[in-house]
């Protein structure tokens, strides 16, 4: 079974403000998008930003379980 590579703290804060940022993208094209009334182009935007936001939420739980280690 291969290895997982240890992130370090600020790898992971990169990622976290990376995936931050597209979200706020994803979000100022959506308001851009529901204006139009398109719905197929409202429904593609949403479903980009569910991975977008799974993976912030991910980053955050890899973050937080590093400081409940480092605590305990």
């Amino acid at each position: 079974m291969p290895r997982k590579p240890a992130n370090s703290t600020a790898g992971l804060l990169l990622s976290l403000g990376g995936s931050a940022a597209a979200v706020v993208r994803t979000a100022r094209q959506l308001r851009r998008t529901r204006g139009t009334r398109d719905r197929l182009t409202t429904a593609n935007t949403v479903a980009g930003l569910l991975p977008l936001v799974t993976s912030a939420l991910l980053v955050l739980r890899r973050l937080r379980g590093r400081s409940r280690r480092s605590a305990g």
